[in-house]
């Protein structure tokens, strides 16, 4: 204790799993088959990408690249998770408050770096589509590198700074109505004052720029394209649009999560909810595992070297 009497306890608990206590041996057992899964059919598309030189342009670059960021989060969440229903009998995780910072810093860069690369991917085909005599001159191999590293640089400067500010902060409780960590949630914790309000206005700053712009340049990408369509030939935008749709799916799976995530925080911020919780599950568990089902399917080029690469394997 401080001498103000504010808690600046060094761990947290997770109470999230409290709801959970009763089924973990199932849960465990139903998050381990997801997290195989995600690992196997990102992988697949990620390798097919890669070794294919016919899928050595951009837009299987930037496909690849949500699907790298999709396993990084899946590793984020998934062992830690299943690591606590093993250890959860009492329906309650104490985890350090460095290694729950940690994971706040991983959960918000690494979500915020899918918007972004989603608004690249946005970018790249409006490009492609509205402006194609242009195409190749404005979309070259190191600007594609640039931009994805852009994608993934300025979420995780954001996200390290708005956790540096949070671990300023002093706690005035220390449980967490989640099953795992997130700078809101850490925020949430701390004693009102000045440093917490400056905390939460960078925060929603940063939520700003790596989420809601990029989101809003998503949307007026696709609107560009869906008018340019319409005043095409059928065949022209029958082909566009189907190359937008998994991209456009994808997009909306993270929006409408997000979106969830935020309402149910707002409307429920003082008070523990299992509709929260449950949010926060589907909010990690949902993209990454849709992720890999709608480019594999979706894309009929990726599709096609899916069939074959599984055909060779069984008749081999």
């Amino acid at each position: 204790m401080t001498s103000a009497g504010f808690n600046v306890t060094s761990s947290l608990t997770l109470v999230g799993f409290s709801s959970l206590s009763g089924h973990s041996s199932l849960l465990f057992f139903v998050f381990l088959l997801l997290y195989l899964f995600v690992l196997f059919s990102d992988s697949l598309v990620i390798y097919i990408i890669c070794s294919q030189r016919a899928l050595h342009r951009p837009m299987f670059a930037f496909v690849a690249s949500v699907l790298l960021n999709s396993v990084t989060a899946s590793t984020v969440f998934y062992p830690k998770l299943l690591s606590d229903l093993l250890l959860s009998g009492a329906g309650l995780v104490q985890v350090s408050r460095t290694l729950c910072l940690c994971q706040s810093v991983l959960v918000s860069s690494l979500g915020g770096a899918s918007f972004m690369l989603l608004s690249a991917m946005a970018f790249d085909r409006y490009l492609s589509i509205c402006h194609p005599m242009h195409y190749a001159v404005l979309v070259t191999p190191a600007k594609v590198v640039l931009m994805l590293l852009l994608c993934w640089m300025l979420p995780f400067i954001g996200g390290g700074v708005t956790t540096l500010l949070a671990s300023r902060l002093p706690l005035c409780r220390a449980q967490l109505n989640r099953v795992y960590c997130d700078i809101y949630s850490i925020v949430s914790l701390s004693c009102s004052g000045a440093e917490a309000q400056l905390s939460g206005i960078f925060g929603l700053l940063i939520t700003a720029v790596i989420i809601f712009l990029p989101a809003a340049f998503v949307l007026f990408s696709y609107a560009r394209i869906l008018f340019i369509c319409l005043r095409r030939s059928r065949s022209f935008s029958s082909k566009a649009l189907q190359t937008c749709l998994p991209h456009l799916l994808v997009f909306f799976n993270y929006s409408i999560c997000i979106c969830l995530d935020l309402l149910l925080r707002r409307l429920q911020s003082n008070r523990e909810s299992d509709s929260t919780l449950i949010t926060s599950i589907l909010m990690m568990l949902v993209p990454t595992v849709l992720n890999p089902v709608v480019y594999g399917l979706k894309l009929k080029e990726v599709f096609t070297h899916v069939k074959r690469l599984l055909r060779c394997r069984r008749d081999s």
